[in-house]
């Protein structure tokens, strides 16, 4: 049985976690959330495909991508979540499950990081959780999977 497909992306800077503001993001690396999401994957029974970069067309072009491929997309947009429209707009047209991930609290941080585009596309928002919100977000998206499935 092919497992289902959740698209992990992550958007600008987080290729800097452990070194960018630790005081704020914490010491873990984006090496280590990959592993704590695949670690997750292999307990849910599902694939994912992990990604990350500093380019907002790239990461566009990423969420068209899992249009035909990805069962959800789980995605931390970082700071293009409070810019870019075009990503919401690509959110909404893949029209798949979507789960918004922010390590920081954005509602404990400055007011222009209070509001993201992208959560107008996500079923579920987590936030402030530190980088365990990756594996709560793999968690809600299989059982978003499951419940569809057994509709």
């Amino acid at each position: 049985m092919v497992r289902p497909l959740i698209a992990v992306l992550n958007g600008p800077n987080l290729n800097m976690l452990g070194l960018r503001q630790p005081d704020v993001y914490g010491r873990a690396t984006l090496d280590d959330v990959e592993q704590i999401c695949i670690q997750a994957a292999e307990r849910l029974d599902v694939a994912i495909d992990f990604r990350q970069t500093n380019g907002e067309g790239e990461l566009v072009s990423w969420v068209q991508e899992c249009r035909n491929r990805a069962r959800g997309i789980v995605i931390n947009p970082a700071a293009y979540g409070h810019t870019s429209i075009a990503l919401l707009d690509a959110l909404l047209a893949v029209d798949l499950p979507v789960i918004e991930v922010h390590i920081s609290n954005i509602h404990r941080r400055e007011e222009f990081r209070h509001h993201t585009y992208c959560s107008r596309a996500a079923a579920g928002v987590i936030c402030g959780l530190g980088v365990r919100g990756y594996a709560l977000a793999l968690q809600a998206m299989t059982d978003m999977i499951l419940d569809e499935d057994d509709r």
